[in-house]
């Protein structure tokens, strides 16, 4: 799922009031005051309040001075602070928002002649998001004794959508509610749960389910597997001490809970690839009293929550379908400050005292969003002395061996590590909960973890939340900032997980998951922000899938282009003969990305010898003479060389000086430079020179193995480009149909060429040897 383009959001800060005189300005003006006495005395009376305003005002300065003077940072935190957020404003950074928390408007429910649930109350809600007619395990959650189901639409749901024993909630519903939040919402995704969030809450809700609509709870009762009564000393009998993961590590600061519960070569959505590898089990626990566990994550069965990395890596065939069981009878664990565990949004309890952490954030992709909302929710949790805990499974969810979109997922692994360190070493002076939130989510922005537009959006949530009378939870004193009591050999506990069987590929030996995932993650790591725009001559309905399948796990994304353009696949039209025309618009689509890497299906990439380019420069084959060639436009030259060379003239002379000068400083008169350019690789900084370039050829017939180099020569001298990064290209160009692509395949070089792809079976066999490389691949097939 893409987060959807969306209308820019209403501001939500409050309108200013309207100015309002004093009622003695509007006094009769033929009105005169009587002339007044120049007498010294009466005229330090009569303006004894001015003179003490402007005493004041002086010595403001002078102590302002003062401190500034003697160097004191601290004195001044607060006014710089304040000054560097209104300098922002003006075009320095991202503008801190100012709420005046006591005037935010009540929002009251609908009229009940507006809808028929506008006096309902319940005190258990489970929401989900619905985008289809209503499954089996959706109507068995309506079913379920004590809870409220709320469904909410978007704009993919069936207009005539219902459910009996559920209440749903159309765009138009939502709309119609009167909550600030929905401006910033897009149409198609499951994050309009913030909406469903805030009606429950408005209706009565203490405790919130969080789930999806394949989510079937195991024996029907959410009591049987969550704490769902925590305030009061009458709960207190019902919730024994929990066991805690220890804080022994203060370096350890996020943990694979799949391992406490009997599964340590599955890995959780969110947790950074580079901790994958941490399969030991705990040395020992700690103990925690229970009431607190304001957050509650459930685990799955069936298909737990797994990112893209292990869903393809980690079945034996793309038919097979995940049956993962954890251990039904190991303890739930609580997480100590300091510590963080990936919390998703279709398992997971929010208890009323984390009302304020549902929300999900919009400008990031869909996959990321509800787990770096649980990152930063837990944050905030340890400011109300609360914290979250892992429950043993408490639900079924079926594998519908459904295409995980690995590109979805990107904000998860280019950034959960470094947000992860980052949250834990946050401070806050603020004085209310509210304040601290929107503090924090000011710093994620400024940080590059979303986006100004999440900020707007907490702001709108929060004003919510006053707006339908939730109250702020006490703020309590940080742990994390006191000093840890000692751990004494009485304070431990002991916990043996068990070992359960598993029919996903387990890997066992911690080497050899740190050997798989380590290179992975220094392949995403140098390519996770390169865009890789891939030319696809073969049938696209055949292979398309399975590019992105080989490529997506690498790149930032793959994007598509044939002469066969099929929307549903989301491949773009264009034409090989002039397949770098089409490149700017993806250039422009991702103005962000480190670099572009174009790539034609018949060249095949090893990305995994790549890492030692320079991805500052332009690459190309220039050093591969199969590919880069020098022919004569003169003499007894083709007809189709004259051409294009003259068209190359004639362009090359409407240039600016500069490209002009670099192109004819790189070329020989009467000679004309054609290269295969089936690779060829464009940093963010040549990008705009291109765009340019591809403009002034405009709708010349300049064919791409003459365009690409014109293009690449203009941009800077040979000598200036990376040419060491494709020397090695392994390039066959006059082969027989006998010749074996196993023959002259090897995993040694940066890419090799040709390989048609023309179907799955094809597919497989590239697979298979491209699995000397990178043996993750040989769980692809």
């Amino acid at each position: 799922m893409l987060v959807q383009d969306r209308a820019t959001p209403k501001s939500s800060k409050p309108s200013s009031p309207p100015l309002i005189l004093p009622s003695s300005h509007h006094g009769d003006h033929r009105r005169f005051a009587p002339a007044k006495s120049l007498d010294f005395s009466t005229w330090a009376f009569d303006n004894l309040y001015k003179i003490l305003a402007v005493c004041f005002l002086a010595a403001t300065v002078a102590a302002l001075f003062f401190l500034r003077s003697a160097g004191d940072t601290a004195a001044l935190l607060c006014f710089d602070k304040t000054r560097s957020a209104s300098s922002s404003s003006s075009g320095g950074g991202i503008p801190y928002p100012r709420i005046s928390w006591n005037s935010v408007p009540p929002i009251k429910p609908l009229d009940p002649s507006a809808s028929p649930y506008a006096s309902f109350r319940s005190d258990r809600w489970i929401v989900v998001s619905v985008s289809t007619y209503p499954t089996d395990s959706l109507r068995a959650l309506a079913r379920t004794k004590g809870w409220q189901l709320l469904a909410v639409g978007n704009s993919a749901t069936p207009s005539d959508w219902s459910l009996k024993g559920a209440i749903f909630l159309s765009l138009d519903q939502q709309a119609r509610l009167g909550f600030r939040t929905v401006d910033y919402l897009p149409y198609n995704s499951y994050v309009r749960k913030s909406i469903g969030y805030l009606y429950a809450i408005q209706h009565g809700a203490k405790v919130i389910f969080d789930a999806d609509d394949r989510a079937e709870v195991v024996g029907g009762d959410l009591g049987k597997h969550f704490d769902l009564d925590l305030v009061g000393e009458a709960a207190a009998p019902k919730h024994p001490i929990l066991l805690q993961y220890s804080h022994a590590d203060p370096n350890r600061t996020v943990v694979n809970p799949y391992v406490h519960f009997g599964q340590r070569s599955v890995w959780p959505r969110g947790l950074p690839l580079e901790n994958v590898g941490e399969v030991e089990r705990e040395a020992f626990y700690t103990e925690v009293y229970s009431g607190r566990q304001f957050i509650q994550q459930g685990l799955s069965n069936g298909l737990p929550d797994v990112d893209s990395v292990f869903y393809f890596t980690r079945k034996s065939s793309g038919l097979e379908s995940f049956d993962i069981r954890f251990d039904d009878d190991a303890p739930k664990v609580a997480l100590p400050q300091g510590m963080m565990v990936p919390v998703n949004s279709f398992n997971t309890i929010f208890h009323a005292q984390a009302f304020w952490g549902l929300m999900l954030p919009v400008s990031i992709s869909s996959m990321a969003s509800d787990v770096l909302r649980g990152y930063w929710a837990q944050r905030i949790l340890w400011e109300i002395g609360g914290f979250a805990a892992v429950y043993p499974p408490t639900i079924q969810r079926v594998d519908k061996a459904r295409l995980y979109p690995f590109s979805e997922e990107k904000d998860l692994h280019v950034n959960v590590g470094r947000l992860i360190k980052f949250l834990v070493s946050w401070r806050s002076k603020k004085q209310t909960l509210f304040e601290k939130i929107l503090h924090l989510s000011y710093a994620m922005a400024e940080e590059g973890f979303w986006t100004e537009q999440d900020l707007q959006f907490t702001v709108a949530w929060l004003q919510d939340l006053l707006a339908i009378g939730y109250q702020q939870p006490r703020l309590m004193s940080l742990e994390l900032d006191r000093p840890r009591a000692k751990i004494g050999h009485g304070d431990t506990q002991e916990f043996i997980p068990k070992k359960l069987p598993s029919v996903h590929l387990g890997v066992e030996e911690v080497g050899t998951v740190t050997f798989e995932i380590g290179n992975l993650m220094r392949w995403r790591k140098y390519f996770g922000n390169v865009v890789l725009i891939m030319y696809c001559s073969g049938p696209v309905d055949r292979t398309a899938l399975e590019w992105r399948l080989l490529y997506g796990r690498i790149f930032k994304t793959v994007i598509i282009l044939s002469e066969q353009r099929n929307p549903d696949l989301t491949v773009e039209y264009g034409q090989l003969a002039e397949a770098y025309k089409y490149l700017p618009k993806v250039f422009n689509k991702f103005q962000g990305a480190e670099g572009f890497l174009f790539l034609q299906d018949d060249m095949i990439l090893n990305y995994w010898n790549l890492l030692q380019a320079d991805k500052e420069k332009l690459w190309i084959t220039n050093k591969v003479p199969e590919s880069w060639v020098s022919v004569s436009t003169e003499g007894k030259t083709s007809d189709w060389h004259v051409n294009q060379g003259t068209l190359v003239n004639q362009i090359v002379d409407k240039f600016p000086v500069h490209f002009q000068t670099s192109y004819k400083q790189s070329t020989t008169e009467g000679r004309l430079i054609i290269c295969g350019s089936e690779i060829f690789y464009v940093p963010q900084r040549f990008v705009g020179d291109f765009i340019d370039l591809v403009e002034i050829i405009g709708d010349q017939r300049i064919h791409h193995k003459v365009a690409v180099p014109m293009i690449f020569l203009s941009m800077d001298a040979p000598e200036n480009f990376d040419s060491s990064a494709l020397a090695t290209v392994v390039y066959k160009a006059g082969l027989s149909a006998n010749d074996s692509f196993a023959s002259y395949y090897t995993a040694n070089v940066p890419a090799i060429y040709p390989l048609k792809v023309h179907h799955e079976y094809d597919f497989v066999k590239l697979i298979r040897v491209m699995a000397s490389g990178d043996p993750l691949l040989q769980e692809l097939v």
